[in-house]
């Protein structure tokens, strides 16, 4: 079976480490896996820990019949890209206190949450580079959109979308995957975009 040997912490920042773990093939062989991760220190990993707390959250919400997403400037892409509002879990938050800070930091909007249950706990994100996992908090929201109470770092644009905006982005603009999957089925039509909560 694959295992891990050594690990060692190459480099790090306020949000990021970059780490050189020794990955141990099936076969016996071995070479050098990089991968990066929100924890700061080689013991942290989950991949040492075995435990999987949420490093982030998204936030998929309602304002009234509208699905609320943000389209952001993105390093990465060099460009802008739908998505949720999302963010780290800060020390000593859970994650339904992550989504209202976070959602009203990029939005300037209020949130409500609804019980989500399992549906709700922390997933995996880009497994083959990360060990990050984020969990969903789903709620409606009530306010005003503005994006007053972002920090100076962000370029965050604010975006109601109903079922034909949905749509549109999906088909043309560049979106987030874990946001994809959940704007195919908010334009699915369901009568409550919520309803598949229930069957948890």
């Amino acid at each position: 079976m694959s295992s891990i040997g050594k690990i060692e912490k190459k480099v790090g920042s306020r949000f990021l480490s970059y780490y050189e773990m020794e990955a141990v093939h099936r076969d016996g062989s071995v070479s050098p896996y990089y991968m990066v991760s929100r924890n700061p220190d080689p013991g942290s990993l989950k991949a040492v820990t075995g435990n999987n707390p949420p490093d982030g959250v998204v936030i998929y919400s309602l304002y009234q019949d509208k699905v609320v997403l943000v389209r952001q400037y993105r390093y990465p892409i060099g460009g802008f890209v739908y998505e949720f509002p999302a963010g780290l879990v800060e020390p000593g938050e859970d994650m339904e206190q992550a989504a209202i800070r976070e959602l009203y930091e990029e939005t300037g909007l209020t949130l409500t949450p609804i019980p989500c249950g399992s549906y709700g706990r922390p997933f995996f994100t880009t497994v083959g580079m990360t060990d990050e996992s984020c969990g969903t908090v789903f709620g409606r929201c009530t306010g005003e959109p503005t994006n007053r109470h972002q920090e100076a770092t962000e370029e965050i644009q604010v975006v109601l979308a109903d079922q034909e905006e949905c749509r549109r982005i999906l088909r043309e603009e560049r979106v987030s995957i874990m946001c994809a999957y959940m704007l195919m089925h908010f334009v699915a039509g369901e009568e409550d975009p919520f309803q598949f909560l229930k069957s948890i």
